[in-house]
């Protein structure tokens, strides 16, 4: 059976530095040795984390079909934004301070306990008597969720030798990746049979049944220390709190700056300008103190400055983004273009995600006979370029096999590259790092697709108002944005209807053109996430 050696939780005092011990070579140990799981046990592992990472990307959009009925419950209209937003801001400030608490705590029960904090923001959710209410559990549910994905990777690094680690990554993101777009799907039927308290209480059941199932499965740990009181606060201590205490309002501002731009407050705005300003302020202090903390920082200097780090960031960044903009906007398309109903929007995005999904897969097996991941890195860039580019070519008329067909390569493009930054990263540092270093990915992702989410809305409203001009000067713009994207037919007169969807049609376009953009960014960037083989025993070089 393959063996890997495993690195002490926090490295002795008579150790080389962990900078210049990631530097040189991350294999310090050669007292102990760790065996990997197999069999049923590697089985159960593995569905178990695919489940849980599937509710939590299920989460993130069964709620999008279920809003209409909430606000009418709540009479909580001028809320809608927060339900989503709430999550996010949760989720991303967490996300880098993740790494470091899976690694100073046991893996398995650090994931367990990220997945029950999620499983109670659902409850929350579930029972909420009112919209703050659902707020504080969306919020509690994004703290959860914060530490699940990048958690179940780090559980497959621990459990599985590298080069059988991006079949299995690719199985796991592939098919939770469903769960984005089964979201929306599963969301409308439970609030039109049941209630939209089932699209949180679902989660419970479920992760009862996946709970109970990794209680008793071993999972190897890198930390060998005893979890006793004094461990505890010692873990605590490394944690670079006041680095998270500066993080948080940084990000926050800068999300928030985002979100509220061209929206409640123009761009040019006080609002808007302070919330960049104090942003860029409290990252200098954060980057300041990080720089002093070192080794010990909350996101070590050392670990990002390696070209395979920051670009796996970035290419994981990009894709993220490719992926989130298509599925918010390929709908739209569908339902104010085609004239297709929510329901049937989400059955017709389904070529993404398949190819998606095709792709996740298929590039790990690959991968694991091949041993290198570049190939499909700029391979998944070069085909995700091709299928974004031909997606911005959509219009009124494109027939049904051409949305099939340019959908379906722009997901196997993102499918073949999705998992090859997280395989980089782990190439490309100590053991004891990755933890680390697959928060930062995860955190990338986010900050990516929150960036790329507000281009895009400017872009497209600003683009769909010039174009409602320009198409249609007798209609009134304001009142056909107003109306939405599928009520628009009914406040304005038949003959303006396909000069309307004209300009829906253009302005969706121009969407696409910032996402072929990303996708071309993916292709650009791959280059710098290193030519390594993952079938060398016990490679991790540590290479900048």
């Amino acid at each position: 059976m393959p063996r890997l050696q495993s690195l002490p939780c926090q490295p002795p005092p008579t150790q080389t530095p962990q900078n210049q011990l990631d530097e040189s070579s991350p294999e310090t140990s050669n007292s102990e040795e760790q065996e990997w799981v197999s069999g049923f046990e590697l089985i159960a592992l593995i569905a178990g984390c695919t489940l849980v990472v599937f509710l939590m990307l299920l989460d993130t959009t069964v709620i999008t079909t279920a809003i209409p009925q909430i606000t009418d419950q709540f009479q909580s209209l001028q809320d809608v934004g927060w339900y989503g937003s709430s999550y996010q801001l949760a989720s991303s400030v967490l996300l880098p301070l993740t790494g470091k608490i899976y690694q100073s705590f046991g893996t398995k029960w650090t994931f367990l306990c990220f997945f029950a904090i999620f499983e109670i923001g659902s409850l929350v959710c579930g029972v909420a008597s009112s919209s703050m209410m659902l707020i504080i559990g969306r919020t509690v549910a994004g703290i959860g969720g914060s530490g699940i994905q990048n958690g179940a990777l780090i559980i497959i690094a621990e459990c599985a030798p590298m080069p059988k680690r991006p079949a299995l990554t690719g199985f796991m993101l592939g098919v939770s990746q469903v769960g984005v777009v089964a979201g929306p799907l599963i969301g409308g039927v439970l609030t039109q049979y049941t209630t939209w308290r089932w699209c949180f209480y679902i989660n419970l059941p479920a992760g009862i049944v996946v709970a109970t199932l990794l209680c008793f499965i071993r999972i190897p740990n890198h930390c060998d220390n005893p979890m006793n009181l004094l461990a505890i606060k010692k873990a605590l201590g490394n944690l670079d709190l006041i680095g998270f205490l500066l993080f948080i309002p940084a990000v926050t501002q800068f999300l928030l700056a985002l979100q509220y731009g061209g929206d409640r407050f123009p761009w040019a705005s006080a609002t808007i300008i302070g919330l960049f300003c104090g942003s860029g302020c409290t990252l200098l202090a954060f980057l300041l103190w990080e720089h002093y903390k070192a080794d010990n920082a909350m996101i070590p200097f050392f670990v990002v400055r390696k070209t395979i780090i920051w670009s796996s960031c970035l290419v994981s960044g990009f894709l993220k983004a490719t992926s989130v903009c298509a599925l918010y906007y390929l709908p739209i398309y569908f339902q104010a273009v085609k004239n297709k109903t929510p329901m049937m929007s989400g059955v017709y995005i389904i070529p993404t995600i398949v190819g998606q999904l095709l792709g996740t897969m298929l590039s790990g097996r690959l991968v694991e006979r091949v041993g290198y991941y570049l190939p499909f890195t700029v391979t998944g860039g070069v085909i995700s370029s091709i299928g974004c580019g031909l997606v911005s070519t959509f219009t009124p008329d494109t027939t049904a096999y051409k949305w099939v067909c340019y959908q379906f390569l722009s997901g196997l493009g993102r499918g073949i590259a999705m998992q090859m930054p997280i395989i980089a990263v782990q190439m490309a540092i100590n053991p004891y790092q990755i933890p680390v270093a697959v928060g930062l990915v995860m955190f990338g992702q986010s900050l990516m697709s929150s960036i790329f989410l507000s281009s895009a809305a400017v872009i497209f409203n600003g683009s769909l108002k010039r174009l409602l001009t320009q198409y249609s000067p007798s209609i009134d713009a304001q009142i056909v944005i107003s109306a939405g994207a599928t009520a628009f037919r009914g406040v304005i007169p038949t003959s303006q209807v396909a000069n309307v969807v004209m300009a829906y049609s253009k302005s969706l376009d121009c969407v696409f053109y910032l996402v072929s953009g990303a996708a071309v960014m993916v292709f650009v960037f791959s280059w710098g996430t290193g030519w390594e083989n993952i079938k060398k025993e016990n490679s991790q070089t540590g290479a900048a």
